[in-house]
């Protein structure tokens, strides 16, 4: 069968969108496939600061023939209907139809519609301009002729304005390439905005700029490779790593491993090679954390330490640069040494005047009798002088030291509920802003909590009051971690709940793709703490909105999914009014563990045919008892079932109440058997309306059972 190759080549796409572009490339691209009655074997998505690649293996030559029924009206049907019909269907004549018959509602039209496949190459022509011009990039550009304003023409290209197309950065070439491994390929020709799809791609930009031809995916990366681009992310990545690695310790040092900038690092370089650079070993004098995150953020550049040590740093760091320099690297060494020691002069100047700036005292009075600050202690004294400056955390919500007041009072109610030293608490919180008046991390704000955890411990705070004045801001992602202290957890707690709720109250939510308070990673923030840590929390006792729970609900959702619940596990379990997020996710694992059982199958095969029945009936305007008579129990089957339902609803309700889901499961499993008997034995629709209605209430009686764990209504099945 034939493989697709598709390259999308543009300028420098930023580092952090280039994995999920290119995920996001081969999704779309699969599923219009799909969609067109195609099929593939397999599909892999790579990625280099300058493409997008995707290799799509086994993929069907031709879409199927389709031949598809279409119903139409009775032929008693009024004229008007009849010509909807064959507009609809695509006839000129009635003639055309076929006339079919039902016992219950006669003789009908219906038409057969024949639709016949279409070419592989065909469709991906067909697909592809459509996916290129709506690609969901975060940010992205107008750029070339077809940019100019509409009805003007250069080159031979029609500008189109604001319809031209827009990309991340600058796209320049397109390879569409298709065809088996022993047959020749042929290129897929689509156009799109005066660039056409072809064969040609091009190699490093500097090293090897000239074109290059290719026909299939293999013969693609080994002409890249020679053309100095290695095409997969994953293996520049453990290039970077391991010569890093090795470079470090071959003069005496150890890398300080940094994940999220080896991942930014491999999307910057398409041809890697490390080098090391030095600065003054004076400025080691430097907290290490301003050390790494200058060196970090600035120069992309990993710090070291010294071989066998683990505190402090080296004054040696390891960069990567993107060419193969001629003499060695020794010029882009000196530039890059030149520039950290530049932003490290700088960081030193901040260092030493956090030290030795003390405020004015006797305007900070009023603020230290407020917060209950010891102005001897230069934290408390920048805690105060944030009050005191009315520093705003935002127009609506007020100050920074309103917002610790709020924070205060909500951590006190969160503290028994984590199992916190309450006193503990309220000295983290009333520290954790404090460091936002150093001018360090004014300078290098990613520094905040970092920096306010080094000056809790140089001035003797207690170890959980510091760790928490650091972690109160975590996890700041899907992949940072959470906080473990107490203290820490409560801290946490209070302050993202009081963004939220702050939020929420001055009508200020996520819209669509646009959160400019990050109100959404705050939220998953609180459900990661709550479901890590284990921590019982009534939310709606503590945000009073039910809509803010809702959103909660979603994002409680988000995380379930990602840690692999099925998304109908997680609704059947999760109702508008569940604010303890911790017991629906124990309920969500309980009931995927129970329903992958026979049982379990076969219990919920036998509930949604007793829900059916009911909402059948419900439906019709059925009042169905919830009391069951046991007088008109008349068959075996049906009184083991009543039986069986007494006893697995008392030890499921049993086992909920002490929060044991896998008991209640297996309680209810009890019912697996006199279920499947009822089903075969009993007639519910009975003559004697007594008897049906009494079968009806027995039906209830399962959904209620069950009930008590999930609606199994919900779980797909």
């Amino acid at each position: 069968m034939p493989d697709l190759l598709l390259e999308l080549r543009s300028e420098e796409i930023p580092a952090r969108m280039q994995r999920k572009a290119a995920g996001d490339l081969k999704k779309l691209v699969t599923d219009a496939l799909v969609e067109a009655g195609l099929s593939y074997e397999g599909a892999r998505e790579y990625w280099t600061p300058r493409r997008l690649t995707l290799d799509i293996r086994g993929l069907t030559a031709r879409s199927a023939d389709i031949r598809e029924e279409k119903k139409g009206p009775s032929v008693n049907a009024p004229q008007p209907a009849i010509d909807g019909f064959l507009r609809g269907a695509g006839l000129t004549s009635i003639d055309q139809a076929t006339v079919k018959t039902d016992p219950k509602k006669g003789d009908f039209y219906v038409a057969y519609l024949e639709k016949p496949g279409r070419a592989a190459e065909e469709i991906v022509a067909d697909v592809m301009p459509g996916i290129i011009r709506t690609f969901p990039w975060p940010k992205s550009m107008r750029s070339g002729f077809a940019s100019m304003p509409k009805g003007s023409v250069y080159g031979g290209i029609e500008g189109k304005g604001p319809e031209a197309l827009r990309w991340v950065r600058p796209l320049q070439s397109i390879v569409c390439t298709f065809g088996s491994d022993h047959d020749e390929t042929v290129v897929i020709p689509f156009e799109i905005d005066g660039i056409t799809a072809g064969n040609v791609t091009y190699g490093h930009r500097f090293h090897a700029p000239a074109a290059i031809t290719v026909r299939r995916f293999d013969d693609y990366v080994a002409s890249l490779e020679k053309a100095k681009v290695i095409l997969d992310a994953e293996r520049r990545k453990q290039i970077i790593a391991q010569d890093a690695a090795n470079l470090a310790f071959a003069n005496g040092l150890d890398l300080v491993e940094d994940e999220g900038l080896l991942e930014e690092v491999s999307g910057l370089v398409e041809y890697p090679h490390v080098l090391l650079g030095t600065f003054e070993a004076d400025y080691l004098t430097i907290p290490a954390e301003i050390i790494r995150l200058t060196i970090k953020t600035n120069q992309k550049c990993f710090v070291t330490r010294p071989h066998g040590e683990t505190e402090g740093l080296s004054n040696h760091f390891v960069l990567v640069s993107n060419i193969e320099a001629k003499d060695g690297g020794k010029e882009i060494m000196h530039g890059n040494g030149k520039v950290v020691r530049a932003r490290l002069s700088d960081a030193l100047h901040f260092w030493k005047r956090d030290q030795g700036d003390l405020p004015d005292l006797e305007t900070l009075k009023a603020s230290a009798e407020k917060f209950g600050l010891d102005l001897s202690k230069p934290l408390d004294q920048r805690m105060a002088k944030l009050d005191a400056l009315n520093v705003t955390f935002h127009a609506k919500l007020g100050t920074q030291g309103e917002r610790v007041t709020r924070i205060r009072a909500l951590a006190k109610e969160l503290a028994p509920i984590v199992g916190a030293d309450a006193v503990l608490v309220d000295r983290a919180v009333v520290l954790a802003k404090a460091d936002l008046r150093t001018e360090a991390v004014g300078e290098f704000p990613e520094l905040q909590g970092v920096m306010g955890r080094k000056y809790a411990l140089l001035q003797g705070e207690h170890g959980s009051v510091a760790t928490a004045i650091e972690d109160h801001y975590k996890p700041q992602g899907p992949s940072d971690r959470v906080p473990d202290d107490k203290v820490a957890i409560t801290v946490a707690l209070a302050d993202k709940l009081d963004t939220l709720i702050g939020f929420w109250a001055i009508d200020e939510k996520p819209t669509g793709s646009k959160d400019p308070y990050a109100l959404r990673r705050a939220a998953l923030g609180v459900v990661r703490i709550i479901l890590e840590r284990g921590i019982r929390l009534p939310l709606l006792a503590v945000i009073k909105d039910a809509d803010l729970l809702s959103f909660f609900h979603d994002r409680l959702k988000v995380y379930l999914r990602d840690q692999g619940a099925r998304h109908d596990i997680i609704d059947s379990v999760l109702t508008p009014e569940a604010d303890d997020l911790l017991m629906v996710a124990r309920r969500a694992e309980a009931l995927t563990a129970f329903i992958t059982s026979e049982d379990g199958k076969n219990l919920l095969a036998g509930t949604k045919r007793a829900t059916q029945l009911l909402a059948a009936e419900e439906k019709k305007g059925t009042v169905v008892a919830d009391a069951v008579s046991d007088a008109l129990l008349t068959l075996d089957a049906e009184q083991a079932l009543f039986a069986a339902i007494k006893v697995a609803s008392a030890e499921a309700a049993d086992a909920v109440a002490k929060e044991d889901f896998r008991s209640a499961m297996q309680a209810l499993s009890k019912l697996r058997a006199p279920v499947d008997t009822f089903f075969d034995d009993v007639l519910v629709n009975d003559d004697d309306a007594a008897i049906r209605a009494n079968r009806l209430a027995l039906l209830k009686a399962i959904r209620e059972a069950t009930g008590t764990v999930a609606d199994f209504s919900k779980i797909t099945g």
